[in-house]
């Protein structure tokens, strides 16, 4: 071949020289990042083995991983009970430290663990320590651990809560009916504040909403004086709990004498039960997933000094 045609040859190897490094850089890159994200989402909730309830589970679970459409997503059940009932059966979720552990295998960098509590409770104390622990355990394990707060700490929150459970229960309200809501509650009173200004909130976008507690300050012998002392006469109950599980469907909505629903008709009121949890009702997740994208508290660093 004489200098002219190979002149005339030269771009044309060129161009098809850097068309094959490209394809090769490009395969090395997919191989090496094949099966990793960078990001990954561990949702924490006390957890249920009631197979009716599992659809609040189901809908949190759609609408994260819609949210959060390039994180790998997980789940973690802080009760041990619960864990085992479900192991018994065949059905495996772990723990805080197992979902960390699988996250971290996987080669998620950054995670953002997001609590499903309702309120800022114990439970959500105990979820704090296990996952400051498990990082100590582990130093330099992810380059960033997020922790989104429950659903109902600000003014904010209960707002956003309140507008979306109320239009869920739909219709307008008569004098003498009423919407009751069963919240958890603690022994201890721990989330009794922030359980009087959600209270509050509810009220104040509709005065028919009446709530108490299984556990804590303000049980069914106060919501039932309240009840009396309007003169209401047809109940709505339905809990505000992540899901409708056991405390739903016995102590709210049950046939014991006990239940919430018996003594309220043993009051002369007529009940209905509306078994779903605050994970089915449209626009309460998302809450939940502003708290996981607004979250700065990055526990593997120390507080920034102000």
């Amino acid at each position: 071949m004489n200098r002219n045609n190979l002149f005339r040859l030269l771009p044309a190897l060129l161009l098809l020289l850097a068309l094959a490094c490209a394809a090769g850089c490009a395969g090395r890159h997919a191989s090496a990042s094949a099966g990793q994200q960078d990001e990954g989402v561990l949702l924490v909730a006390f957890g249920t083995s009631v197979p009716e309830a599992m659809p609040a589970m189901e809908a949190v679970d759609r609408d994260f991983r819609k949210a959060f459409p390039d994180a790998k997503i997980l789940w973690a059940y802080t009760s041990q009970i619960i864990r085992k009932k479900l192991a018994d059966q065949g059905k495996k979720t772990g723990g805080i430290s197992e979902g960390l552990a699988r996250l971290a295998k996987d080669g998620v960098k950054v995670v953002r663990v997001q609590s499903l509590h309702v309120m800022p409770g114990e439970e959500f104390s105990a979820l704090e320590r296990a996952v400051l622990l498990d990082i100590k355990a582990h130093p330099g394990r992810f380059d960033a651990v997020y922790l989104g707060r429950p659903l109902l700490e600000s003014r904010a929150d209960a707002e956003a809560v309140a507008s979306a459970v109320l239009k869920d229960a739909g219709g307008v309200r008569g004098k003498r009916d009423a919407v009751v809501l069963m919240a958890h509650g603690q022994e201890h009173g721990r989330a009794g504040l922030v359980f009087e200004g959600v209270r509050r909130v509810f009220t104040e976008k509709d005065g028919r909403v009446f709530m108490a507690t299984v556990e804590g300050e303000r049980g069914i012998g106060d919501l039932l004086a309240e009840l009396k002392a309007r003169k209401v006469q047809n109940v709505r109950l339905q809990p505000l709990m992540l899901v409708a599980g056991d405390h739903a469907r016995n102590d709210l909505g049950g046939d014991e004498d006990d239940s919430w629903a018996s003594q309220c008709r043993k009051n002369g009121m007529r009940t209905t039960v509306s078994l779903k949890g605050l994970g089915e009702v449209p626009g309460v997740n998302d809450v939940w997933i502003r708290h996981a994208r607004e979250s700065r508290d990055d526990l593997t660093k120390e507080p920034k000094k102000k």
